[in-house]
């Protein structure tokens, strides 16, 4: 969030929150359904307390063979090992720019460059061995670091996924021109390393790949404004209150906290989950450039990435 969103903010009481056991009998409807990956994102997970005790709970619902988790890395040398015991399988870490400079400016906070770093180390010493390590590029403010990020992580088993930068929510300020496409991304690393396009790893995955002619590794391009791929997504987000949203432009959601604590049981919430999805509508990638008023949309720091 923005650093002036936090003047007067109200912020939702305890009660408001969803509780470990209430996410956990939500993911279990929704593992009824077939879902077999959750991820636990945010604004930052790790600060929600006793985050191992909710991995926990999530690692012993029947069909859930894949729990990950988004984070700046901040709290990881702290977290990992208490993670990564609790089954926590894939890390996934947000970092914008290895350049210290270009970094600070970006997230106007008191961690740095070798804070993240540490994170990273200290979720490898804990097991967690292929990272994926997220950079969201801007035009005219870090996309003249792509090569140096990437340098840093050649040769490692973690692998980079560059995002076009999204219009999510309303809070960043969003332009077209600000867009690098995933085509100038590849581009401007192939001058450098010579890349080749490697097959998905399975239907639906939003990152397009490309692994290093020398191999050096591979990268992943998530091309959400220059080449949606609304008709492939499978993703449903759950927010910390309680409601599902089917998309990340999403206006509105769904409420599921009412009927948990109405008394629903897995089978009714199961029914509510799957007609949500059934009526899902989404295509605000692909729809675009056809808008001509702005969406309010939810906040990205709300429902997570």
């Amino acid at each position: 969030m923005p650093r002036e969103a936090f003047d007067g903010v109200q912020y939702l009481g305890r009660e408001k929150l969803l509780s470990f056991e209430e996410i956990a009998l939500t993911a279990r409807a929704f593992a009824e359904l077939g879902v077999n990956k959750i991820r636990l994102t945010g604004g930052e997970p790790l600060l929600r307390r006793d985050l191992p005790a909710l991995v926990e709970l999530l690692a012993r619902i029947p069909g859930i063979d894949d729990i990950a988790m988004t984070t700046n890395a901040s709290l990881l040398p702290r977290h990992a090992r208490a993670l990564r015991a609790a089954g926590l399988d894939r890390l996934t870490v947000s970092l914008d720019t290895t350049n210290p400079e270009v970094f600070a400016a970006m997230t106007d906070s008191k961690y740095s460059v070798a804070d993240v770093f540490a994170g990273i180390e200290a979720a490898e010493a804990a097991g967690f061995e292929s990272i994926k390590i997220n950079v969201v590029v801007q035009r005219g403010v870090n996309d003249h670091t792509l090569v140096e990020t990437a340098e840093h992580f050649r040769g490692s088993p973690h692998i980079l996924r560059f995002i076009e930068f999204m219009d999510v929510g309303t809070a960043n300020d969003w332009a077209l021109g600000q867009v690098v496409s995933g085509a100038e991304i590849v581009a401007m690393l192939a001058e450098r390393w010579p890349l080749e396009p490697t097959d998905p790893n399975y239907t639906g995955e939003v990152a397009k790949r490309y692994r290093y002619t020398d191999g050096g590794g591979e990268i992943g391009v998530i091309t959400s404004v220059s080449r949606p791929f609304c008709g492939e997504c499978s993703r449903v987000r759950l927010s910390a209150e309680g409601s599902i949203y089917t998309c990340l432009f999403a206006c509105g959601g769904t409420d599921l906290r009412s009927a948990i604590r109405g008394g629903a049981t897995v089978d009714e919430l199961r029914a509510r989950i799957a007609e949500t999805w059934r009526n899902r509508r989404d295509r605000y990638s692909e729809l675009r450039s056809r808008r001509t008023v702005p969406l309010r949309k939810v906040e990205m720091s709300f429902i997570g990435g």
